[in-house]
């Protein structure tokens, strides 16, 4: 695993160890800014189900001025520690052990999020119901992108209320389903 572009560039990312996270491959992680971006020019990124920190770490390398993470087990938040240790640039992430129901309580009332990210564990859908809170939470910009990556079982809805389906493409077991936030 790698930052594959950016500021931050060519630099080795370590995955959290053992089985119970599955990082972004570089092949996705590449295809998925080459859609949403390629660039940012600042704004805030919320990754609730981390991992090892790859797309919010890449986020920020190609522009995102602030990242929050979070993840629920020890294991990953020591990685993505780590793994945001190699930008040399620890104070444009925020880390947060927690649930990403905890988390969003714990984030409501602060700054919205302008690109969203979503990679849970396969076996355990919740985006929908997360994207609920994080509207109810005011926690979403206009026009934010929410970036969800499921296995090909997911079946996220192409109709979301408040959302527009932008792209969903298969990359074998992985599907990216892109939406943007319309409000409506």
């Amino acid at each position: 695993m790698r930052i594959v572009s950016g500021d931050f560039g060519g630099r080795s990312l370590k995955a959290v160890p053992g089985n119970a996270t599955r990082p972004t491959t570089d092949k996705v992680k590449e295809a998925l800014f080459n859609i949403i971006g390629p660039y940012f020019d600042g704004g805030r990124s919320l990754d609730l189900y981390a991992g090892s920190g790859g797309l919010s770490i890449e986020g920020v390398s190609r522009g995102i001025s602030e990242a929050v993470l979070v993840d629920r087990q020890y294991a990953a938040i020591k990685t993505i520690k780590e793994n945001i240790a190699v930008t040399k640039h620890a104070e444009q992430f925020k880390v947060i052990k927690s649930t990403a129901e905890t988390a969003i309580q714990r984030l409501k009332g602060g700054l919205p999020f302008d690109v969203l990210y979503f990679d849970p564990p396969y076996a355990k859908q919740t985006i929908v119901k997360d994207l609920e809170e994080l509207q109810a939470a005011k926690l979403i910009n206009d026009d934010a992108l929410v970036i969800a990556e499921t296995d090909q079982f997911a079946d996220l809805p192409e109709v979301l209320p408040g959302f527009e389906l932008i792209k969903q493409k298969d990359y074998g077991i992985t599907v990216i389903t892109i939406y943007r936030y319309t409000k409506e």
